[in-house]
């Protein structure tokens, strides 16, 4: 139960009081806790439309998530608004399947991390010890799978798995402009221009730069776009993005090195880049994750991978 003292200087309705005071509480859930008996007026039942004044006690019988308050109140996770997808779990680790337009983490509510968190909360599984912890990270724009530790050792085996690349990671994405040749190995370097938020590639090496390896390959043209396979061998920052936009295909929809004109005619909000395979070696010497040898974990194929397949997406 909350009481509330009314405070305002002129007299006000009975629901709109209410509704300032929680904006959750919309017109249908006035109605309904009335009906309820679950707002009382200086001890009694009103109507919504009775006007309340300075001095007036208001009661609410309504639980903090009924009024809005668990969430705004709470942890940051509690916030998050969309829901999470797992596409494995054990004791140790998780994969989680992070749509496009979301943070892997940040200062926001919304960001895979909390929407992890969240479902966990709300499936009382939750740990005690402040895991899942993420492995590594994705662009915002960027959509598929996301690997979280769930333990100190899961951390420090999956952290030295991509340290060391033998876990790979495959990449769908479709591209403005076909490569050619339709499958490569590219090897280049690639330097950080921090005040731009952004990469460039060099075909040299040079100060500060350092080696990038992608592997690509056509699956599907359809008119100017091409759908590839690509892998990362190395792993930096925007690699696949810079590195395919370098050979004049960017991916579409990426705003930061993509073509601007297709991403508007073609409505791409998001780059079309999504981290499909994770897939573990075949032998692991840790004998802890032995039963992780050789396991190839899938996010579902996105959309416009279908679209481009049919001829749709040209």
């Amino acid at each position: 139960m909350r009481e509330l003292n009314v405070k305002s200087l002129l007299p006000v309705r009975l629901d709109k009081y209410l509704a300032q005071q929680f904006p959750a509480l919309g017109p249908g859930r006035l109605n309904k806790a009335l009906r309820e008996n679950k707002i009382k007026l200086n001890g009694k039942k009103q109507p919504l439309a009775t006007r309340v004044q300075n001095g007036d006690v208001i009661r609410l019988y309504l639980t903090d998530e009924q009024l809005g308050l668990a969430a705004a109140d709470g942890p940051a996770f509690l916030r998050a608004r969309y829901p999470a997808e797992l596409i494995y779990e054990d004791a140790q680790l998780l994969i989680a399947n992070k749509p496009a337009g979301i943070p892997v983490e940040g200062d926001v509510a919304d960001t895979l991390l909390n929407c992890v968190y969240r479902r966990l909360h709300e499936e009382k599984r939750l740990p005690q010890n402040g895991y899942p912890h993420l492995c590594h990270r994705l662009d915002t724009g960027t959509s598929g799978l996301v690997l979280l530790a769930k333990t100190e050792e899961a951390e420090q085996f999956l952290l030295r798995a991509i340290r060391e690349r033998t876990l790979r990671k495959t990449y769908l994405c479709v591209t403005f402009g076909r490569p050619q040749p339709p499958a490569a190995t590219l090897r280049d370097y690639l330097v950080k221009d921090a005040a731009r938020g952004r990469v460039q590639v060099r075909h040299a090496p040079c100060p500060g730069a350092r080696e990038i390896v992608t592997v690509y390959e056509t699956l599907a043209v359809s008119g100017r776009l091409a759908l590839l396979r690509a892998e990362l061998v190395t792993g930096r920052t925007h690699q696949i993005r810079a590195h395919l936009a370098s050979i004049g295909c960017p991916i579409l929809g990426d705003s930061k090195y993509g073509n601007h004109a297709a991403n508007r005619e073609l409505k791409f909000k998001y780059q079309a880049l999504c981290a499909w395979e994770l897939a573990f070696p075949r032998a692991v010497a840790d004998e802890r994750f032995a039963y992780l040898a050789g396991r190839i974990f899938r996010a579902p194929k996105p959309w416009y991978y279908e679209q481009l397949l049919e001829g749709v997406l040209r």
